[in-house]
């Protein structure tokens, strides 16, 4: 199986400033991070960067990146530009790793890859773990997915879905057994579909949720969920974040 992994990474961030080239045990995350990603089979691995302080740093590391405009909206349109620039042909698979999970496994990356190669019906991919706690059920800062029998999303929400009527009633800590799953923030394309993404007609639903993948959804595509039974580490939004990998690594 052939896929090509891409990166987005802006040097802009909110809460923790120039985060793409922030020092992980003597390397910027934007490497670790496509470090994991070669790690996962990948045929290519681009960083698609919106800053020479971030291209430079990948370069200076033996790792593929191109240069992107500053203003787009979303890492999805990013995508789409590093996918033109870098002449990545429309059957391809495409897998968008965020630029701060430098922890992010290997197999959940090949896993991912893998939904759109047995899932003909899907043009996208992506992935799941059970939500094992009432707190995290109910924290809008976790997205929730629904998926059909046969493994695709049926509905992405920050509301503690799918609500057990019933159970809820009686004691507010039980979850809805297997059913609550936590989406893991990790894409995989047809690069044509990638491409076309853009011009798709956004809802309100999208944003009502602040959630992109339901454009997908609304305009009637189906994503793939792959369910990951062990527990996949988060990604980097703080410095206490970065402090925490930095510690794992250490040990390591």
């Amino acid at each position: 199986m052939s896929f090509t992994v891409i990166i987005p990474a802006r040097l802009a961030s909110t809460r923790l400033p120039n985060k793409p080239i922030a020092d992980i045990c003597g390397k910027p995350m934007i490497v670790r991070v496509a470090e994991q990603a070669l790690k996962s089979g990948a045929s290519r691995v681009i960083c698609a960067v919106d800053d020479e302080l971030i291209l430079k740093a990948c370069e200076a590391n033996g790792i593929e990146a191109c240069l992107t405009r500053k203003d787009h909206a979303c890492g999805t349109d990013r995508l789409c530009e590093a996918a033109e620039v870098c002449k990545i042909p429309d059957d391809e698979i495409i897998v968008n790793v965020q630029g701060d999970e430098p922890l992010i496994p290997p197999k959940v990356i090949k896993n991912v890859a893998e939904l759109l190669m047995n899932h003909s019906d899907c043009s996208m991919g992506t992935a799941a773990i059970r939500i094992h706690s009432a707190e995290e059920f109910f924290n809008p800062n976790v997205v929730k997915v629904v998926a059909d029998k046969n493994g695709s999303a049926l509905y992405f929400s920050r509301a503690p879905i799918p609500w057990d009527r019933d159970g809820f009633a009686k004691d507010r800590n039980a979850l809805p057994r297997d059913l609550g799953l936590r989406h893991v923030g990790i894409y995989s394309y047809r690069c044509a579909f990638l491409k076309a993404y853009p011009q798709l007609p956004k809802s309100d639903l999208e944003s009502w949720e602040s959630l992109e993948q339901l454009r997908a959804l609304y305009n009637g595509y189906k994503i793939a969920v792959d369910i990951f039974e062990k527990e996949i580490p988060p990604g980097v939004d703080t410095l206490a974040d970065l402090e925490a990998v930095r510690a794992y690594l250490q040990k390591k």
